[in-house]
């Protein structure tokens, strides 16, 4: 029997790292717009519920939670569209689409990451933690609508604004009907937005079979995107009547129009690089009304 040491080569830190890398990749880590998009509106809800700035380790597992499953959904969304993502040109780099990444290995990391969300929602109270069983169905079954229904945008608002009454809960004990009209307004944002998402890939997925609400709305798709925002405005400002919010609130609504308006301006020839640039503005859409309720507040 031999004394010789075992041969077996470990993982270098040059293969460590780049095994890191592909999970960034993997998780948008290296593209914040979609965490983001998904913290403003949970923002809106703490900052609501507490009438002022929430307790800080609410405000922290929420902002953890957030990356945390927003890192998970970018996962087993492109487990889901492993068969798509190759035939999409902004997508077909992606690592499971070229199988730098297994299946396996994807899986294990949404998994992981949705777990450690759940352990972070487990020091709330009881009824955060009963809603938060609903938020990982919707993060895990939102990439497969895209084949069944014209709509995956519109459950990606559910999927997104699902903070909001998460939030309500965490901060008050309840969820008030204040905060489902403001999740109906993050729906109706979401929608609007992630349909400059889809104007992107649109030809891609005519192509291949894939469905949207860019597809739905055909040449009226300016037409239903204004729609879409003015119904997500017209909730906000209800939203502001109900909790008496004063004249910063309106300023920041302002602003926020005027962004969007900007966006139309921008994505009007439906060119795709503008399409997706008018996506990535409504991260300042959203961060203008965060600054108009924390202003009103303060």
């Amino acid at each position: 029997m031999s004394d010789a040491p075992d041969q077996t080569p470990l993982p270098s830190r040059r293969g460590w790292r780049e095994r890191f890398r592909k999970y960034w990749t993997l998780t948008r880590g290296d593209r914040p717009i979609g965490w983001l998009l998904l913290l403003w509106p949970t923002w809106w809800a703490l900052w609501l519920a507490a009438d002022g700035i929430p307790p800080l380790w609410t405000l922290l597992v929420f902002t953890l939670g957030v990356w945390l499953t927003r890192a998970a959904g970018c996962v087993i969304n492109d487990y889901a569209d492993r068969w798509l993502d190759p035939h999409v040109q902004r997508t077909q780099n992606r690592p499971l689409a070229t199988g730098t990444v297994s299946g396996r290995e994807a899986l294990a990391v949404f998994a992981t990451l949705m777990l450690v969300a759940f352990a972070l929602v487990l020091t709330l109270n009881r009824l955060t933690v009963m809603l938060s069983v609903v938020g990982i169905f919707l993060a895990a079954s939102y990439p497969y609508l895209k084949r069944y229904t014209y709509l995956p945008q519109v459950y990606l608002g559910m999927a997104f604004g699902w903070g909001i009454p998460m939030a309500y809960a965490a901060v008050t004990g309840t969820v008030p009907p204040i905060a489902w009209l403001l999740y109906v307004a993050n729906i109706f944002w979401a929608t609007a937005y992630d349909t400059w998402y889809a104007m992107v890939d649109r030809e891609d997925d005519l192509r291949i079979g894939a469905k949207s609400t860019a597809i739905l709305f055909g040449d009226l798709d300016l037409v239903a995107i204004a729609i879409l925002y003015a119904w997500m405005f017209a909730a906000l400002a209800l939203v502001g009547q109900q909790a008496g919010m004063g004249h910063w609130y309106w300023c920041g609504l302002g602003l926020a129009a005027l962004l969007v308006m900007y966006e139309f301006v921008i994505a009007r020839h439906r060119e795709r690089a503008a399409c997706f640039r008018a996506f990535l503005h409504n991260h300042w859409v959203g961060a203008a009304i965060f600054a108009g309720i924390a202003l009103d507040l303060a």
